[in-house]
């Protein structure tokens, strides 16, 4: 069996990749806090959308890649296979983008938030053994069940507080301290999944082919800073409570334009007969004033 070093690079990918977790889970939270205030349906799956690319891209996937930038194995270099390394990605994503649309609509219940945290946490296993498997090396990869079954339970219920807190935390400091734990979870589980791995070596090292991780840390990192600029854009240029309550107020307050004033009709003279009162009016005569 393989030595195994989790922390190669020292304290530095375990400390980016909390702050990763940390940082996707509070800009989601955010999004999330959305979901329930939003006008429409469409509104609703946008936040829904934002909040999913944050929790599961950001804060569940990259920390998971991130972390593992200071794995390695003695005796055996390691490569990854990009299409199930994106296929990883994106189950992260859509696990959390279910969860979200079975705890953040229709009415908040405790077994909906269960549900949801169930389908969630089982999503974020699968991300995390699926993105296990994408690892190319020259041996053979081996995991001891009962740490396997923890790291489940751990994803489970972490998912599970996490939607809770998406769907009732508001104010800030609340979010900010609720992605300071979520953080802790997320890297919680992966560490634990993590040590129920061992590796056994060939007896013979062939070639291993697939992506070297310095040559997916670039694309990665640039698409992390896409998501979260696109993420701050879409919160600082969406109106918030206040905003939508200042503008009612204004609009209550505006007052209506008067009425334009329209002239009666006057179908049988009485208006020229009501000058007869005024003095200095001639009496109208009936006679021609043209002579014959």
């Amino acid at each position: 069996m393989a030595e195994i070093n989790h922390f190669e690079y020292g304290w530095i990918t375990p400390a980016l990749s909390y702050a990763l977790s940390v940082l996707g889970s509070f800009l989601g939270l955010i999004c999330a806090g959305r979901i329930r205030t939003a006008q429409t349906g469409g509104q609703r799956a946008w936040w829904g959308t934002l909040a999913a690319f944050a929790i599961g891209g950001t804060a569940i996937w990259t920390m998971h890649f991130m972390a593992m930038l200071g794995f390695a194995v003695e005796g055996t270099r390691i490569r990854y296979d990009v299409p199930i390394t994106a296929v990883s990605a994106a189950v992260a994503v859509a696990a959390v983008g279910i969860g979200l649309a079975v705890a953040g609509t229709g009415r908040l219940s405790v077994s909906r938030i269960l549900a949801a945290g169930l389908l969630t946490g089982a999503g974020v296993a699968a991300m995390h053994y699926t993105g296990m498997a994408a690892m190319r090396l020259g041996g053979d990869l081996r995991y001891d069940r009962p740490r396997v079954i923890a790291s489940i339970v751990i994803a489970v219920v972490a998912a599970t507080v996490a939607l809770w807190l998406a769907v009732t935390v508001r104010r800030v400091l609340a979010v900010a301290a609720s992605a300071l734990v979520m953080g802790v979870a997320v890297n919680g589980m992966h560490f634990t999944g993590m040590s129920a791995l061992s590796v056994h070596l060939h007896d013979t090292q062939r070639e291993i082919t697939g992506a070297e991780v310095g040559t997916l840390l670039v694309p990665i990192v640039l698409g992390v800073i896409l998501v979260v600029v696109g993420l701050v854009y879409a919160l600082l240029a969406a109106p918030t409570d206040e905003d939508r309550a200042a503008a009612a107020y204004l609009d209550a307050r505006q007052v209506p334009e008067p009425a334009p004033v329209v002239a009666p009709t006057d179908p049988v003279g009485l208006r020229a007969r009501s000058t007869l009162a005024r003095p200095g009016t001639p009496f109208p005569s009936r006679r021609s004033d043209t002579p014959r």
